[in-house]
């Protein structure tokens, strides 16, 4: 587990997710899965990317089945992104990070370029 993210769980989530202030890219993974693996240090990047603009929250689907069923995550990698609360992209799979940054950029705040 990265330091760059926080660990979402059944228990916490609607205090980490639901309450967030800023956007938040849940990672649905589990131990046993290669691309999630994969996924995990482009994330932690992503994670200090963006930081202050978006969280990025892990939760391990194999201890937390009830949330992963409750947004019906059937396959993983699996990322959501809540804001406010609410889930408002999807992202299944690997991606490079570039790409991953593409989806989620149109759902963030601007970020500010200093001159």
């Amino acid at each position: 587990m990265g330091t760059n993210t926080v660990v979402v769980t059944d228990a916490n989530f609607e205090d980490v997710v639901v309450n967030s202030e800023t956007p938040i890219l849940v990672d649905f993974w589990a131990e046993w899965c290669g691309p999630c693996k994969m996924i995990a240090p482009v994330l932690e990047e992503i994670a200090v990317d963006l930081k202050g603009k978006l969280t990025i929250g892990k939760l391990d689907v194999d201890h937390n089945q009830s949330t992963a069923m409750a947004f019906g995550v059937m396959s993983i990698p699996t990322m959501m992104l809540f804001k406010g609360g609410q889930p408002v992209a999807t992202i299944v799979g690997f991606q490079p990070k570039a790409q991953l940054v593409g989806k989620l950029m149109p759902h963030l705040s601007p970020v500010k370029v200093a001159a």
